[in-house]
């Protein structure tokens, strides 16, 4: 097997590198929480957090222990205890274990071994990933797209240590800590606030934009490609020194004194920044002391509870979606003032001969004839991160996960004001439409709940019925090879009873099962819809009001949708041209930035939006052909562009009906004379029409939530 990415090759920028500080500090003090890491594709997230593993100092193990039991444990939960002190004791590295994001509750947690049930009759747990992470690092990539009741039990088991499993007739605790480690691209989707709090730190990375750290970034990269065996040697010195130090720090973090005044520093910096709850002031202080411990300090100085801060407050700021992530540097520097005066540094010479924070240049690969590190040394890890403050950047992941051979980390600017905000700037939407305005959205509220009638099959989500992996128990069906499903003990043992005598069972002898007998619980919980806007973003659409209310109601309904796991999509037609603002995501962020540089201005091409609002749901139905479609199109009926325009959108509003597209017309229409052209769209379309005299948010977010398809 070729060598992984070494984690001291990764190329910085001379200050401190957030995201290794952030996965350091996790690895010497694991309770801190984890770590979430927050950036673009192609910044190396996957590949430095599989070079991690490798860094970490080897662990002790009892020796045939499925569940990875220190032998230092005086009492360790483990389902193949107890064991005797005739029992060996065995050195392992330590286990990356990967989450897929398609990965069953049974795989996490651990179910009844099935072969043994059907062929020996005996009811024996089969752990699941949790039990093989435990002392270790669980990585769950794209974690964002895992299923929001999975990553409520990976958050439970690491902030208490343990699992516990109750099904299938199986009871068992054990032992469950680990470092976890989540990865997201949040342009694919968004983390709900209540479980990014649940992670100790988060990181924001995003590639470099200096031309020669890039340089060296992708001059690594073909290096390793090239020599895997040859790059890795090149630091292997870098890395046993890595592991010598974070095995120092691990010894030293219980001896790092938190004193009376830092803890009160801490609490007024949480109170400052206004964070819920007492998760962050506990993150801040384990992060502080793990930094402090890193950097060889037996205080917690003024440097430790800045780069903490750093790492453990932003995303508890976020109180909604659409607020920008970041924190206020400034105003921590303030309330940092006065604090005890930073202590002298230690001086031991650090054992990746990397500089903390003073600046420095970019290491050159194994073999190049690159600058020499920031001391002078010329050692190729002379860059190894240590905590605090800005980006760094980093080779492409090894495994091509991240969909580039180059990257970087990375803060990101200053916080913009949150998106959909309201905005009174007028500017031009494109050549020939210098009449065309954009108007910003109102202040989002909470709009009810709408569900699309009957029970669908598609991905698990929280609005309509559907049959899903996860639920109430509504019945159980016959096993199928491939098909996920918790086993239903009593409608599996009530499918093999009749069958006992004729495969030989006598009174007194043990239940004979087969695999035909298998049944599995049939679940109807909820699932994820696909909403398609497509809005009117003609000149008749303009008036600052009407464009007001339309943005703000569809902010709302992006808001509910990102709550609900939903995917919203954004088509508008105006001018001469249909355009698809936004493609069918659950990133809230990136809908909520289209929607208010959203303008309004020239002819109304209905025609061209109903026919791309059609191609738009015929691909998705291709590429995911489970979830249920709602079709919401915002106009006043009117259609001014191109030959026979209304005629033709009446065309093509009968084709999108035959396709038994689900749809709702909100009729825009205002004044005095109406023509009615709204209404006579929903006919052709086959949709409910909802006249109004004006687009109130309020009467739109109505309209949509209370449609039934």
């Amino acid at each position: 097997m070729p060598a992984h990415y070494p984690f001291s090759a990764v190329v910085t920028s001379g200050d401190d590198d957030p995201m290794a500080t952030a996965l350091v500090l996790t690895t010497i003090s694991p309770a801190i929480g984890g770590v979430l890491v927050r950036g673009e594709k192609g910044t190396a997230k996957s590949t430095i957090v599989r070079a991690l593993a490798a860094v970490l100092p080897p662990i002790d193990v009892v020796a045939g222990d499925r569940f990875s039991s220190d032998p230092a444990d005086p009492a360790p939960r483990s389902p193949d205890g107890p064991f005797g002190p005739e029992v060996g004791v065995e050195t392992r590295p330590v286990r990356l274990v990967e989450l897929p994001v398609g990965a069953t509750e049974d795989r996490v947690l651990g179910s009844l071994h099935l072969e043994r049930a059907l062929s020996e009759g005996s009811a024996e747990y089969e752990p699941g990933l949790l039990a093989r992470a435990h002392r270790g690092i669980l990585y769950v990539d794209e974690v964002n797209l895992l299923h929001d009741h999975l990553v409520d039990l990976l958050l439970d088991a690491a902030a208490m240590g343990s699992s516990t499993v109750e099904r299938d007739g199986v009871s068992v605790v054990h032992d469950a800590r680990f470092v976890l480690v989540g990865t997201m691209n949040p342009e694919e989707g968004e983390l709900r606030p209540q479980l990014l709090d649940r992670f100790g730190l988060t990181v924001e990375v995003a590639a470099p934009r200096d031309p020669a750290r890039r340089v060296e970034v992708v001059r690594r990269r073909l290096a390793h490609d090239a020599d895997p065996d040859g790059f890795a040697a090149s630091y292997a010195e870098a890395e046993a020194a890595l592991t010598a130090r974070i095995l120092a720090a691990r010894g030293a973090v219980d001896h790092v004194v938190l004193s009376d005044t830092a803890l009160l520093r801490i609490a007024e910096i949480c109170a400052a920044f206004e964070v819920d709850g007492m998760r962050a002031d506990i993150v801040l202080a384990r992060a502080a002391v793990a930094h402090a411990a890193w950097h060889g300090r037996d205080r917690v100085a003024r440097p430790d509870i800045r780069a903490a801060a750093i790492l453990a407050l932003p995303h508890r700021r976020r109180r909604n979606p659409f607020d920008a992530p970041g924190l206020d540097t400034e105003l921590l520097d303030r309330l940092l003032d006065g604090f005890e005066p930073d202590p002298p540094e230690p001086d031991p010479e650090p054992p990746t001969g990397g500089d903390d924070g003073d600046g420095g240049g970019d290491t050159p690969t194994g073999g190049s004839d690159g600058p020499e590190g920031p001391d002078g040394s010329g050692d190729p890890a002379a860059d190894v991160p240590s905590p605090g403050g800005s980006a760094a950047d980093r080779p492409g992941g090894a495994d091509g996960s991240d969909g580039s051979d180059g990257g970087g980390t990375g803060h990101e600017g200053e916080p913009a004001p949150a998106p959909g905000a309201p905005r009174d700037a007028e500017a031009p939407a494109g050549p020939g439409a210098a009449s065309a305005t954009t108007v910003g959205a109102g202040t989002p509220y909470t709009p009810r709940l709408f569900t699309v009638a009957g029970t669908g099959t598609g991905e698990a989500g929280r609005r309509s019925r559907a049959v899903t992996a996860a639920g109430r128990r509504t019945g159980a069906r016959r096993h199928e090879p491939g098909a996920g499903g918790g086993v239903d003990l009593g409608e599996t043992i009530r499918a093999a009873v009749p069958h006992q005598w004729a495969r030989g069972r006598r009174p007194g002898g043990r239940l004979r099962l087969g695999t035909d007998d298998l049944r599995v619980a049939t679940r109807v919980g909820q699932e994820a819809n696909l909403v398609l806007f497509c809005v009117d973003a003609s000149g008749s659409m303009a008036a600052r009001r009407r464009m007001e209310q339309v943005k703000t109601a569809i902010l709302s309904l992006l808001l509910d949708a990102y709550q609900r796991r939903d995917k919203v999509g954004l088509v508008t037609f105006g001018g001469d041209s249909a355009d698809l603002v936004l493609p069918p995501t659950g990133s809230v962020d990136v809908a909520a930035t289209r929607l208010a540089e959203l303008p309004a201005g020239g002819r109304t091409p209905l025609a061209e939006g109903l026919l791309l609002a059609d191609r738009v749901l015929a691909r998705e139905r291709v590429r995911d052909p489970r979830r249920r479609p709602l079709l919401v199109v915002v106009t006043d009926g009117r259609a001014t562009a191109g030959a026979d325009p209304v005629a033709r959108s009446r065309r093509v509003a009968a084709h999108l009906a035959e396709q038994g597209t689900a749809g709702v017309v909100v009729d825009c229409e205002a004044g005095p004379f109406r023509l009615g052209l709204a209404g006579v769209l929903a006919q052709h379309l086959r949709a409910e029409h909802v006249p109004i005299a004006e687009v109130s948010a309020t009467a739109l977010t109505s309209a949509v939530k209370e449609r039934v398809a």
